[in-house]
């Protein structure tokens, strides 16, 4: 008779205990309080909740916490790039100061952050006087919008495209180079390529903190109802009016938006490493 079997050591130590606690933590920060927001929207009624959502202030403020964070996490795409390049490829004065720098948003306390950039980009800041004679604006616009996205979702992209670079064997671009190929051919079409997961996950990443953004956001924006208004600010608003409805309805709709976004960005992710791979 076989002896019963004991069960495959593994490397993580108290697997049952620590997939518990996981599990618990996950449902008390994540799950929970999605699935109250689910329950509370199921009470509500799809059909009361569209006409909510319906209204013109709602609607304008949805469409501007998108379209602000699309075009921010779209900068630092390219941008957030270009620095993670510099600090990953080059060394100069001052480099670890910069990647330091970088890190800041982290730490930076959301409202720091919006006070500072007012203080900046105000019509009597230290840009904001530089530009008004040239009939630029940045406070209390989109464009104040964008600034503040901007500077919360940078280091997204630089962390997760620094190490990957770092990681790329000059010898790869010294092949391409032997083979005739210009820096820019090299570029795109060796380095790029590797690149392209990293980048959709910083892109992923600075496109959620961008949307869901409200503290560096309400002192720079203006806060005008159909101009500058964004939903997380407006979700409050209603929370403060007692309108429980509508907040929810509002917070249901950047949900499922959010969630639409970020599923289309995965697949893509998904797509381009399984393209690398059979490459």
């Amino acid at each position: 008779m076989r002896p019963l079997a004991l069960r495959a050591p593994t490397a993580l130590p108290g697997f049952g205990l620590s997939m518990g606690i996981t599990l618990t933590t996950l449902s008390l920060v994540v799950l929970i309080p999605i699935g109250a927001l689910l329950l509370r929207g199921a009470a509500i009624g799809p059909a009361d909740i569209l006409a909510l959502l319906a209204r013109d202030r709602v609607q304008a403020a949805l469409i501007l916490s998108f379209r602000a964070a699309l075009v921010a996490a779209a900068f630092n795409l390219v941008f957030g790039l270009a620095l993670a390049w510099v600090l990953a490829r080059y060394r100069f004065p001052g480099r670890r100061l910069v990647d330091a720098a970088v890190d800041l948003p982290f730490a930076l306390p959301t409202a720091v952050a919006g006070i500072a950039l007012t203080a900046l980009y105000a019509p009597n800041g230290a840009f904001g006087r530089l530009l008004e004679p040239l009939g630029i604006r940045i406070a209390y616009t989109e464009a104040g919008i964008w600034i503040a996205l901007i500077f919360v979702g940078l280091p997204f992209v630089v962390r997760s495209v620094q190490p990957v670079i770092e990681e790329i064997d000059r010898e790869v671009e010294e092949a391409s180079a032997t083979l005739g190929a210009s820096r820019a051919r090299t570029f795109t079409r060796v380095i790029l390529p590797m690149l392209v997961p990293a980048l959709l996950t910083g892109f992923a990443l600075a496109l959620a903190r961008s949307v869901g953004e409200y503290g560096s956001v309400i002192f720079i924006a203006g806060n005008l109802p159909m101009a500058t208004e964004i939903a997380p600010l407006l979700i409050v608003i209603r929370l403060e009016e007692f309108d429980y409805d509508g907040a929810v309805a509002i917070a249901l709709a950047m949900l499922g938006i959010s969630f639409a976004l970020l599923l289309a960005i995965n697949l893509v992710q998904i797509w381009s490493r399984r393209r690398m791979g059979a490459v």
